[in-house]
C-alpha cells in the first residue's frame, strides 16, 4: 500500500507541473507560441529537455499531421518518454453549382451528365480527428529511437482507422506510413483532407533508409508493398504481386523549412493472363520534382510528377482504377498509361494568428493503344483550385475558412464543374 501511494503521489506532483520549455511550431505554418507539454515524471527529470526537443525535431511536416504531443510520461531514468496527442477536428461543407459526391473535394468524384440533377449539397465532417501516440528515447547504440502509431476515423462507418504505425531508429524505418515517393512538407495548407490534385500522397508497410552524409543533403530509399489498382481486361485477374514498389530520392536544403527534392519509384505490376493461363508483369514508373521556401512572409509551394502506372500514388487518379487498363477490347492483355500531375501554391502569412493561401493544381491521364476510344466517358483531366484563410485563435484552437472549384474533363470532351465553401475549427490536444 505504501509503495502505491508514493506512486500516485508522484503523479500528482508531476502532472501539476506544467513547463515552457518549447513553442511548438511547425516551420512552414505560423502558430502561437504555447505554454510547453505537461509531463508527468516518476522519478528522476534528467534529461527531459532533450527528449522533449526529440519530440520537436521529428514532428510531422505535413499540414494535416497532428503537432507535438501536448502530454508527456518519462521513465524513471528520463531515457524515454511518451508523447499522447492529436486533434479534434469539424468542418462544415457547401457545394453549390454542381457538387462533389464526397466528404473531400476530389474532381474525379464530380458526377457524370444525368447521374445526378442535384447541384447543391451540404455536409458535415469530424472523422479525420487524429489521436495518437509516440514513444522517443535516446539511446546509446540506437539514436534517437522512435514508435509511431496514429489513426483517424476514416474507417468504414467512421470506424477507427490506423494511418502510421512504425518504429524508426538510426535511419531505418519499418512498419506502415506515408510513401517514400512523396514529399510531405512541400504540400500547401487546405481545410480539404485531400489536397490538391496530383499531389502524391498515399501510404503502404515498407522499410526504409534515410541518411544525411553532408550538411543540407538528405538521400532515402526504401522497398515498399506493393498494391496495384487496376480494371482487368476480359479474362484477366489482378492479385498476388511479384515485386516490391522502390522508391527513392535526394533532398537539398539550403535554410530550415526550405528545400528541393527529386524522386523516382520503380514498380513491376503483375496480372494474370486467363486466355493462356500465364502471370504477366508491367513496369510502372515514375520521377518527381517538389520544394518549398519561405521568402520573408511569403512561402511557396511546387510539385511535378510524371509517369507510367502511379496512379494510385497521386491524388485525384488514386480514385480511378487506372494503374494497369486493358488494351483496346482484347482478352487478356493488359497496359500502363502515361500521366501527370502538378500543383503550385502561395502562402503569405499576416502574423503568427492570421496566414492565407491559394493555389492551383492538375492532374491528367492520358491515352495509348486506343485507349480513349473505347473509354469515351473515362476521366481525362482534373483541376483544382483553392483558396484559404487561417486564423490561430489561440494556441491550441485553429479556424478556417476556404473556397474551392473543381473540374472535370473526359477523353469525349464533356466537362463538369463543381464549388464548395469549407468551415473548419480544429482543437489541439
Amino acid at each position: 500500500m505504501r509503495t502505491i501511494l508514493k506512486s500516485m503521489s508522484c503523479l500528482v506532483l508531476g502532472a501539476m507541473t506544467i513547463t515552457p520549455i518549447f513553442a511548438q511550431q511547425k516551420d512552414n505554418y505560423p502558430e502561437l507560441e504555447g505554454p510547453g507539454p505537461v509531463i508527468i515524471i516518476s522519478k528522476d527529470k534528467n534529461g527531459k529537455e532533450e527528449l522533449v526537443n526529440v519530440f520537436n525535431e521529428t514532428q510531422r511536416p505535413h499540414f494535416h499531421d497532428p503537432r507535438a504531443p501536448r502530454f508527456l510520461l518519462t521513465d524513471q531514468e528520463g531515457k524515454f518518454a511518451l508523447g499522447i496527442g492529436g486533434y479534434l477536428k469539424t468542418t462544415m461543407e457547401y457545394d453549390f453549382d454542381g457538387i462533389v459526391d464526397d466528404v473531400d473535394f476530389i474532381p474525379a468524384l464530380i458526377p457524370q451528365p444525368g447521374s445526378t440533377s442535384v447541384r447543391n449539397q451540404f455536409q458535415m465532417d469530424a472523422t479525420i480527428s487524429t489521436i495518437f501516440l509516440k514513444l522517443v528515447g535516446k539511446t546509446k547504440h540506437l539514436g534517437n529511437f522512435i514508435v509511431y502509431t496514429a489513426g483517424n476515423f476514416r474507417g468504414s462507418g467512421k470506424t477507427f482507422e490506423l494511418q502510421n504505425a512504425y518504429l524508426s531508429f538510426l535511419g531505418f524505418t519499418m512498419g506502415y506510413d506515408t510513401g517514400l515517393f512523396m514529399d510531405l512538407a512541400a504540400g500547401p495548407p487546405t481545410i480539404d483532407f485531400q489536397g490538391p490534385d496530383g499531389m502524391t500522397f498515399y501510404r503502404a508497410t515498407q522499410l526504409r533508409y534515410e541518411a544525411s552524409p553532408v550538411k543540407g543533403l538528405k538521400v532515402g530509399i526504401g522497398v515498399e508493398m506493393p498494391s496495384v489498382n487496376g480494371t482487368p481486361a476480359k479474362e484477366v485477374r489482378i492479385g498476388t504481386q511479384r515485386m516490391p514498389d522502390i522508391p527513392a530520392y535526394v533532398q537539398y536544403s539550403w535554410t530550415k523549412g526550405s528545400h528541393i527534392r527529386l524522386g523516382g519509384i520503380l514498380r513491376g505490376m503483375t496480372y494474370e493472363d486467363e486466355v493462356n493461363n500465364k502471370a504477366k508483369s508491367l513496369t510502372g514508373w515514375g520521377i518527381q520534382a517538389s520544394g518549398t521556401a519561405g521568402l520573408g512572409k511569403f512561402r511557396v509551394y511546387g510539385q511535378y510528377t510524371y509517369g507510367k502506372g502511379i496512379a494510385q500514388f497521386m491524388n485525384d487518379m488514386s480514385n480511378l482504377n487506372v494503374d494497369i487498363v486493358p488494351v483496346a477490347d482484347e482478352s487478356g492483355r493488359m497496359q500502363v498509361l502515361p500521366m501527370k500531375g502538378w500543383f503550385a501554391g502561395l502562402q503569405y502569412n499576416f502574423s503568427k494568428r492570421v496566414f492565407v493561401s491559394a493555389s492551383y493544381s492538375q492532374s491528367r491521364l492520358f491515352t495509348e493503344d486506343c485507349y480513349a476510344h473505347y473509354n469515351e466517358t473515362q476521366y481525362k483531366k482534373g483541376q483544382y483550385l483553392v483558396a484559404n484563410v487561417f486564423w490561430n485563435v489561440s494556441h491550441n484552437l485553429q479556424v478556417g475558412a476556404e473556397y474551392l472549384h473543381g473540374w472535370r474533363k473526359n477523353f469525349n470532351d464533356v466537362n463538369r464543374e463543381a464549388n464548395r465553401i469549407n468551415l473548419s475549427a480544429q482543437y489541439n490536444f
